[in-house]
């Protein structure tokens, strides 16, 4: 067959084109969307399970008498520790009920975001904020001068927010349609 007659029938052809498969014809798509969000909803787990673990004292990071709904501390445990350069601030607000309800509720809402596909730019900022200050408590870093799991953490954040993860295996295309968000994109 020639190709003026593939191109010809090509032009009649009224069939619909699904939105990912045209996508994915022009070269997008493919194992990277799926990778981030794989690695997306991984990471919200590592959140979702701080949360649970730190609520219930499942004896992972947190014994059952720690928990906090036994009346422990989520961040007097870690904070309480601290040696490095900040310590005088971390020590500072260890245990304080308002620093408890920060880190659980942010616990929480960036694991349900990043699990969902959702509000991926706040989520993103907010976990970027909480893993650097995980980070700056944990000075000196013992295995490494500058880099840990944190700042490694913050990084993907960022790129799952820059590479719109949750529109792939997520809410993230509805979430996207809602008024709300259209109306504040910071929102996506």
């Amino acid at each position: 067959m020639s190709s003026s007659s593939h191109k010809a029938r090509t032009a009649q052809s009224t069939e619909p084109v699904h939105p990912e498969l045209a996508r994915r014809g022009r070269g997008e798509g493919g194992v990277a969307p799926v990778a981030w969000a794989v690695t997306r909803i991984a990471l919200g787990f590592v959140f979702l399970w701080a949360f649970v673990d730190k609520t219930f004292g499942l004896g992972y990071a947190t014994p059952s008498e720690g928990a906090w709904v036994n009346g422990g501390s989520p961040t007097t445990g870690f904070l309480s520790g601290v040696e490095g350069p900040f310590a005088g601030f971390f020590n500072g607000i260890s245990g304080q009920a308002w620093a408890d309800w920060a880190f659980m509720l942010g616990l929480l809402g960036i694991g349900a975001a990043l699990v969902a596909g959702v509000a991926l730019r706040v989520a993103a900022a907010s976990g970027v904020v909480m893993l650097v200050l995980m980070w700056s408590a944990s000075l000196p870093i013992p295995n490494n001068p500058l880099l840990d799991d944190h700042l490694v953490y913050a990084l993907v954040l960022v790129g799952l927010a820059a590479s719109h993860a949750g529109r792939t295996l997520g809410l993230g295309r509805t979430w996207e349609k809602l008024a709300l968000v259209k109306r504040y994109p910071v929102l996506r």
